[in-house]
Order: structure tokens, then C-alpha cells, then sequence
């Protein structure tokens, strides 16, 4: 998947979807202040899940924002609510690449199968846009570093993955856009990595010193890379 068009609008829009619905139920926030501050907050454990790779969730953090405010018990279904409304905007910007779902019919016809393990704030956004997507079908499982607190490169989320399937990790191939958390992590872990290098920022990819064991400029050709290696 990838963002049809520039994210800041959609966010700001989000945050401020957000605040509304909170303040909808009653919690006394100032529309004008607290997306900022919600955002603020929530690019700060951005930063530190980055160094230690464990997930801080968009509930851990609206909790703590709202804690902050005065709000110490606010419902689990409020809490669900707001965050819903945020991502029905962001979720507005994402799109299927055009050959995922040709691909995947490929894989699954061949006899392939298919998990997905993605480094996220929080897990329902991510199911939600598999299922929007209609591609849920084709995965015996989706795993996210919100459901499982470990994110992309550690190599926790690989071993919980790998235990869907009670596979070795040399049975098995990792397929990402990103050379540090999908493909160093990958290797770290044991497993073969492919690259797709599709919507890779050529700057920043530049400087990445890792070599992926395949790479791939769209998704169409992974059928061959996979039969190729004869893993199943």
C-alpha cells in the first residue's frame, strides 16, 4: 500500500476528527491546542520506538494525553471510538498497489503460504485497511507490532510470525520495501530477505548498508524469485 497523495493535510484533518469526537462525548478540549498536542506526544514515542523497537500504541499514548488533561478514566469504547475516527481519514489516503492482488491470487494458486508482519501504532487500523482492501483472504495471519509490542527489525516479531506456522526460520521468505526493519531484520532473524524497491526513497536507501538477498521492482515478480528457492 502507499499514500495516494501528501500526508500532512490527512493527519492534521485526523487529529482534529479526533478531538472532535472526544469532545462530542463530553472531555473539554480545546479544538484549537490539543491535535497539536495529541501529535506532539504521539512523534515523541515515535522517536523512542524507533531505538528500542517496542511498540507505544495510539491507545497508550491518547490515555496518557487525556491523563494529562484530567482524564483518568476515560472508557476503553470512547478511547476505540475517537481513534476510529482518526483513521477512517487516514485510511481515506492509502491505495493497493495495482498488482497485490494478482499477485497474491499467484501465490495462493501455487500453493504458497502467506503472513504479514507490519510495524504499526495500532492494530484495527491495520486490519481494517486488509479487509477494506479485500486482501485479509489471502493471509493466515496479519501481525502487528501493536498486538505484539515488538516492532521490525527485532527479532521477536519474526520468531512470533514464524510460530503461526511452526517453521523454521530458513523456511521461509521475508518480503519488504524497507532495508533495515523488513530486510536486516529478516536476515538478523534467520530469513531470506527480498527487496521491493518500488517506492524506495532513492536518498535515504543509499545509505542503508544492506544487502538483500533478492530484489524486485514490483510485486509481479515474485512468483518466479519464490519458485526459484522452492520454498512453500
Amino acid at each position: 500500500m502507499y499514500g495516494r497523495n501528501a500526508w500532512e493535510p490527512f493527519i492534521a484533518k485526523a487529529d482534529e476528527a479526533l478531538t472532535n469526537y472526544l469532545i462530542s462525548q463530553g472531555i473539554e478540549l480545546n479544538i484549537n491546542t490539543f491535535p497539536s498536542v495529541f501529535r506532539k506526544r504521539l512523534d515523541d514515542y515515535f522517536k523512542q520506538r524507533e531505538n528500542d523497537l517496542l511498540e507505544s500504541t495510539y491507545t497508550q499514548v491518547l490515555r496518557e494525553v487525556l491523563k494529562d488533561k484530567g482524564y483518568n478514566d476515560v472508557s476503553s469504547d470512547t478511547i476505540r471510538n475517537a481513534l476510529d475516527a482518526l483513521f477512517a481519514v487516514t485510511q481515506s489516503n492509502w491505495a493497493l498497489e495495482g498488482d497485490a492482488i494478482p499477485t497474491l491470487k499467484k501465490l495462493e494458486e501455487s500453493g504458497y503460504r502467506l503472513g504479514i508482519i507490519s510495524n504499526a501504532g495500532d492494530d484495527q487500523d491495520v486490519q481494517q485497511l486488509a479487509r477494506g482492501f479485500k486482501i485479509h483472504q489471502y493471509f493466515d495471519f496479519i501481525l502487528t507490532s501493536a498486538a505484539c509490542s515488538y516492532r521490525k527489525p527485532h527479532p521477536r516479531i519474526f520468531e512470533l510470525a514464524l510460530a503461526n506456522w511452526y517453521l523454521l526460520p530458513s523456511e521461509a521468505v521475508m518480503v519488504g520495501d524497507n532495508l533495515t526493519a523488513d530486510i536486516q531484520g529478516a536476515k538478523n532473524a534467520g530469513l531470506y530477505g527480498v527487496w521491493i524497491s518500488r517506492r524506495a526513497d532513492p536518498q535515504m536507501e543509499k545509505q542503508e548498508a544492506v544487502s538483500p538477498d533478492a530484489s524486485m521492482s514490483s510485486l509481479s515478480e515474485l512468483p518466479a524469485i519464490l519458485d526459484k528457492l522452492q520454498i512453500k
